[in-house]
């Protein structure tokens, strides 16, 4: 039995992705844990070609249903329901902590690409779930 109750699984869906899901398939092998999968997409906003504003409001819907596809078929991979997958605009290391302390969240899980130099310097969303999170964080390498 796990000491964990409930686990926040952030995933950016990338190849990589595939990695911090069998890590939390190997830790985590029952049901007894809770377990809520989270992808963040950074909004795109209004961009501005010259004078003319465009509105990418519909590209953005675009992006959030296929996330809402691919993390479907995680979350059928690991055995979590569909109220517990979630796809939030926002800005990646704080919606996670926002949702992990609305949620009782104990742990949360994400990749960390293992950056170095100025990559490390400028931060990553791991970096930013770590050093703000009021529960553990595990960054599985990928």
């Amino acid at each position: 039995m796990s000491a964990y109750k409930h686990v926040l699984i952030g995933l950016d869906l990338q190849p990589e992705s595939q990695q911090v899901v069998e890590r939390v398939k190997s830790l985590f092998p029952d049901s007894s844990v809770q377990r809520s999968l989270i992808h963040v997409q950074e909004p795109l906003s209004f961009a501005y070609g010259g004078d003319i504003p465009m509105d990418l409001t519909e590209v953005q819907n675009q992006l959030e249903e296929q996330a809402k596809e691919r993390l479907a078929a995680v979350g059928k991979e690991l055995g979590i329901p569909t109220e517990n997958q979630h796809v939030i605009i926002g800005q990646p290391a704080h919606e996670m902590h926002h949702f992990a302390n609305d949620n009782n969240v104990d742990l949360i899980v994400v990749g960390s690409h293992g950056r170095h130099g100025l990559s490390l310097i400028l931060g990553s969303t791991a970096s930013g779930v770590i050093h703000g999170s009021q529960c553990d964080v595990l960054a599985v390498r990928v």
